[in-house]
């Protein structure tokens, strides 16, 4: 399976430098709108769609090398030698598997809440719970809201899920293959161990978030020893959405 050709938006003026956004699991490009409009008025700004996400093609592969294959190909057919690099969660985990394989390719990297770590939790409850949704039962929204509500009790996490409910034809489905996120859940939440491999000698922007769980200095300093980590109040771990003025604030300061 080679590299997927990715989806993607694009904001800002074309002389200006490149700066690609990457989503976290089960989010799209469409979640990043708003920092990349406000990004747009510094950088030439490109969101992507991860594979399986958004309008990015299905395959059945889900894991850190393969999506850093369809960056660097995406890089390549927009004749990108390098470009900046801003990921979020699983997007922040492609951008470091890139910079950990092809340093070369990164001229600034800033990750958003997440290290490079395997971590311990689990999204299979999240993902019976979206496979469990009735949906030719289902006439509107609001009722896939009630139902999964029965399940996930935070309200903006299943507005977030919902976002990849779609309408066609006057029948609700899913824009996710949810068994392939099943299957890959857990090389989701890991992370490869980057064997052999010289750690990230460059400035690396680490955004975290105060009341998140995911900031492991000792994991971000082994593999970005230049790393500067950057702790946002009163956020966790959307901090983009929870303060997207202070974190676009901490990219502009961090690139400039």
């Amino acid at each position: 399976m080679g590299s997927v050709k990715l989806a993607y938006e694009e904001y800002g003026d074309h002389s200006s430098e490149p700066l690609l956004l990457l989503h976290g699991f089960f989010a799209s490009s469409r979640n990043w709108r708003l920092i990349a409009k406000k990004l747009a008025e510094f950088y030439h700004v490109y969101v992507l769609d991860l594979r399986n996400h958004g309008l990015s093609p299905h395959v059945p592969t889900m894991d850190y090398p393969a999506m850093a294959d369809d960056l660097a190909g995406f890089m390549d057919a927009h004749g990108l030698q390098s470009a900046s690099v801003l990921g979020h969660s699983m997007g922040g985990k492609v951008a470091m598997w890139l910079a950990l394989m092809q340093p070369g390719r990164i001229n600034q990297l800033i990750v958003a809440d997440i290290s490079p770590v395997s971590y311990q939790h689990s999204f299979d409850n999240t993902i019976q719970a979206l496979k469990q949704l009735p949906l030719h039962d289902i006439s509107n929204r609001k009722q896939a809201d009630d139902f999964l509500a029965l399940h996930i009790a935070e309200l903006d996490y299943r507005q977030f899920l919902l976002q990849n409910l779609q309408l066609k034809e006057g029948a609700y489905s899913w824009r996710i293959d949810l068994d392939v996120f099943y299957q890959s859940a857990d090389a989701i939440v890991a992370f490869p161990k980057p064997r052999l491999l010289s750690p990230y000698e460059d400035k690396v922007l680490f955004i975290m978030g105060e009341d998140s769980t995911y900031t492991n200095t000792s994991a971000i300093y082994k593999h970005f020893p230049e790393a500067d980590i950057v702790i946002l109040k009163d956020t966790a771990h959307w901090l983009h959405v929870q303060s997207p003025d202070a974190f676009c604030a901490s990219v502009i300061e961090f690139m400039h």
